[in-house]
């Protein structure tokens, strides 16, 4: 008897690879470094920075992010979402950007066991392998986007 299992369709024959192979997981089910782990320190604000359209602004902890990764394009793609009646409807945002093999996922839930509302695909990018995770708050005065540890 072989090591190999076999399947029969029409007239040919499928045959799986002998264990062990390499699965292919989905983004979901792949373990990726927690980026905000970095940015921990951040707990609260001195300064809110005014982004360039409206008047959303963001936080010390957000900027140190942005900075250090370079992606000040995620802010005007979160940001941009915002005119959206759907979005704009919700007032707290949970936003997490999943980045691997130099492609990232932007998704934007109203909460954590709710469906994502946003879901952006970047084929390419030089963000971080790894997942990083923001909120989008409206504080009353302002509409706020900071970091978990800030909130």
């Amino acid at each position: 008897m072989s090591n190999f299992s076999t399947l029969r369709g029409r007239d040919k024959k499928v045959v799986s690879p002998p264990l062990p192979f390499k699965e292919i997981k989905t983004m979901e089910q792949i373990t990726l470094k927690d980026l905000n782990k970095e940015f921990s320190g951040f707990t609260g604000t001195e300064n809110y920075y005014k982004h360039w359209l409206s008047n959303f602004v963001f936080t010390d902890g957000i900027k140190a992010a942005v900075d250090k990764f370079s992606s000040y394009w995620l802010l005007d793609t979160i940001f941009c979402y915002q005119y959206k009646s759907r979005i704009k409807e919700e007032t707290f945002q949970i936003w997490t950007i999943t980045s691997e093999n130099s492609k990232a996922v932007v998704e934007m839930r109203p909460d954590t066991d709710k469906p994502a509302i946003v879901r952006q695909e970047i084929p390419l990018t030089t963000f971080p392998e790894g997942k990083l995770k923001i909120y989008f708050i409206d504080d009353g005065n302002y509409k706020v986007l900071l970091l978990p540890s800030e909130y």
